[in-house]
């Protein structure tokens, strides 16, 4: 049975010994070696006689490449291998084109690899890559896009295997009924941006390729799951899965660009084929991140929707358009949440695709829900300023009892409490009507939106529990990318063996494991979890209570039998109180909080650092971050964290996370849910609604930078008058 009493997600004092493992404070069992320094990374791995790799990438967005001439890089002192298409192995398997690289002199887009140079130092390297010149046959590309672009098509399927459309009732009949809003939204191209850059450390050995058993290839990858990597990157290598070692102990931040291997892996284990016994390390630069390892693709959204007087959403027409890389389709699932998130019976929602020669785009936090639910939840606000209704009622009276786009019953949906609850801690009743609020030269306002996401559990995992030196370790190939795998999956494997977390440790991130699905898409606490409690119940049944030295199990975790049957989503409510400069034009955000529904919490301290580390992402959309592609030349103009902005401490206020207390038996065994997406969906629009209720200027393009704010000031309100600044 599913409670509803709303917890404060503060660290608090460790569990006393005889509590259960899980639900309680634990500190990460990773933070001290991290906080010291001592935490190696991929490109930090101790090796001996290491040798230093800097690619060589095209400066035109198409052509072809007509001469390469490295003579003054390969007489260089201290450079041991200029890598070209000339001088490449051959790739037999092709996986994924953007994989396939240093096959011929095609050029596909700009900033692609087209080469390496291999030194004895980062320095040597880098000043004989410069020394390479490149002369290519160039030709016209294809770049940027619009709303109602003529070359959009709609793909059949689109990120996470959903539809590219789907319709439901009569959309164009309902939007004839009540009042009609309708917008354009548009979101900017995002980068991941994580601390830690991409790095890897390869190695390949000198065994024979008739051994199928022998490691040929180690590389210490800084990515989101190592079993997942060693099965891409295998065929493209030659390879068999069993062949290639990948190691990734420690990741400094993903947020999905560590998720899928990209080309720079394949260059380095290309080299070090080439340099066979002797260590090849690469850690890209900053502004090397701008490039070739994926990014939110830019968004442009229209929404048309009906509603009644009394707030009762009629119909609504959402629509997308957003480029894919001609080399590698990727487009974001932009207007799926729309599809579930009220009851609406009219409805209508396509994703548009226009192809580009660019780089192909990728799975950034959140990806679709976080687009797609900055337009609804804007155009929510507007529609409950349209007919006078609070935006908070207005979300509440389009509650669906089930999920309006299945029509299969919720496994829990806890939204509308989140919304109350949210309201009543941060102080909704005290919001006064549009440009009411003022503190001297700042316009003060408050906003609302909801988030959601979706169970994007697919495949089954496996995981193994071993006794040895009186201790547990508990085996499976997850990776903890910040987000504290080290530190809850003995939590989970302790509750089901039914002993005290002290005894138990973990053993991730690296080949050799039971088979675990990457980190991502909010998935791996229940998933992994759902494993660990099936090999520890496991463990139990075979070896009893007092197992000997080495005992050991594997066993599969799998959904629940039956839970196909049931619509599973996390749910939550963002509420931010914004200030306006009417001097200017500075938006600040001073107070933040998230309501979250989100299945039983293992951690709280994790998940703490988890639910306000997506509310900052989100805050930092808000207010920073935009990348500008030129798009006559097919570079990103501001490719380095000096032009593209990301939140300092100084622009994070007040963030508070509460959740309810929630048990989704439906996610599996744990009860819990996903939370590494949940805090960043609706983020922005919740900002952006506060804007609007301090300023009266409704933004509907990302990020509200002060010039928007002054553009939208002197823009014609829907009554015909211009706004102007108070």
């Amino acid at each position: 049975m599913t409670t509803l009493e709303p917890r404060m997600l503060e660290p608090e004092a460790p569990a006393a010994a005889d509590a259960a493992p899980t639900g309680h404070d634990r500190m990460r069992v990773d933070a001290p070696a991290k906080v010291t320094g001592t935490a190696p990374y991929a490109y930090e791995q101790p090796v001996e006689e290491p040798l230093h790799l800097f690619p060589i990438v095209a400066t035109i967005a198409l052509g072809r490449i007509a001469e390469i001439d490295d003579a003054d890089a390969r007489a260089l002192p201290g450079v041991r291998l200029v890598l070209t298409h000339a001088n490449a192995p051959r790739i037999r398997v092709r996986t994924d084109a953007a994989l396939t690289i240093l096959q011929s002199s095609e050029v596909h887009h700009r900033g692609e690899i087209i080469g390496a140079v291999v030194a004895d130092s980062p320095r040597v390297a880098r000043e004989a890559a410069a020394l390479v010149r490149v002369t290519y046959d160039e030709q016209p590309a294809e770049l940027g896009f619009s709303i109602d672009d003529p070359r959009a098509t709609v793909p059949r399927r689109v990120n996470a295997f959903k539809h590219g459309s789907y319709e439901r009732g009569d959309a164009d009949a309902g939007l004839t009924r009540g009042t009609l809003v309708e917008a354009d939204y548009s979101l900017p191209m995002e980068f991941h941006s994580p601390i830690e850059p991409h790095a890897v450390t390869a190695i390949w050995h000198d065994v024979s390729a008739l051994r199928p058993r022998s490691t040929r290839l180690t590389m210490y990858d800084t990515n989101q799951g190592t079993g997942g990597h060693g099965a891409l990157l295998a065929p493209v290598l030659g390879l068999l899965p069993t062949q290639i070692e990948v190691i990734s102990p420690y990741v400094g931040g993903s947020f999905g660009t560590k998720g899928w291997p990209w080309p720079h892996l394949v260059l380095v284990a290309m080299a070090a084929k080439r340099l066979t016994g002797r260590p090849v390390k690469y850690a890209m630069t900053r502004q090397q991140m701008f490039r070739t390892v994926g990014h939110r693709p830019a968004s442009k959204q229209r929404i048309r929707l009906s509603v009644e007087a009394d707030g009762r959403l009629g119909a609504i027409d959402h629509q997308s358009w957003a480029p894919t890389s001609r080399l590698r389709s990727y487009v974001d699932q932009t207007v799926s949440a729309t599809r579930m998130m009220y009851d609406v019976a009219d409805l209508r929602t396509i994703h548009h695709a226009v192809v580009q020669d660019a780089a192909p785009g990728s799975f950034m936090r959140a990806p679709g829900e976080f687009s797609g639910m900055f337009a609804l939840e804007t155009a929510l606000d507007e529609a409950a300023h349209a007919v006078g209704v609070d935006p908070v009622d207005l979300r509440v009276r389009n509650e669906p009892a089930q999920d309006p786009e299945t029509g299969k019953p919720w496994s829990t949906r806890n939204l509308v409490a989140c919304l109350r609850e949210g309201a009543d801690q941060f102080g909704w009743a005290e919001r006064q009507p549009v440009g009411a609020r003022r503190d001297g030269e700042w316009l003060v306002g408050l906003g609302v939106a909801s988030a959601t996401y979706p169970n994007m559990y697919f495949v089954p995992n496996r995981a193994g529990v071993r006794f040895t030196g009186g201790r547990y370790v508990v085996e499976l190939q997850a990776s903890d990318i910040g987000t504290g795998a080290w530190t809850v999956l003995p939590q989970i494997a302790a509750e089901a063996l039914g002993v005290g977390v002290d005894l138990v440790d973990a053993d991730i991130g690296h080949t050799g494991l039971p088979w675990a699905i990457p980190a991502g898409g909010s998935v791996g606490t229940f998933a992994w979890g759902d494993a660990v409690v099936a090999a520890a119940r496991k463990f139990r049944r075979t070896h009893g209570e007092h197992p000997d030295e080495g005992d050991h199990v594997t066993a599969t975790g799998r959904m629940p039998r039956g839970s196909r049957g049931y619509s599973r989503h996390a749910f939550g409510a963002h509420f931010a109180q914004a200030r306006v400069s009417t001097v200017t034009g500075e938006v600040r955000v001073d107070r933040m909080l998230g309501a979250f529904a989100a299945g039983r919490i293992i951690n709280p301290r994790t998940a703490r650092s988890q639910l306000i580390g997506g509310m900052t992402m989100g805050l930092s959309a808000a207010l920073h971050e935009e990348a500008h592609l030129d798009e006559r030349f097919g570079h990103v103009v501001n490719g380095d964290l000096a032009g593209y902005h990301v939140a300092a401490h100084a622009d994070v206020g007040d963030l508070e996370a509460i959740t309810l207390e929630e048990h989704d038996p439906w996610f599996g065994a744990t009860g819990a849910k996903g939370i590494g997406e949940l805090g960043i969906v609706g983020a922005p629009a919740a900002i952006g609604n506060a804007i609007f209720n301090a300023s009266g200027v409704r933004l509907r393009d990302l990020p509200f930078t002060p010039d928007r704010l002054f553009d939208a000031w002197g823009q014609p309100t829907a009554s015909g008058t211009r706004a102007t600044s108070p």
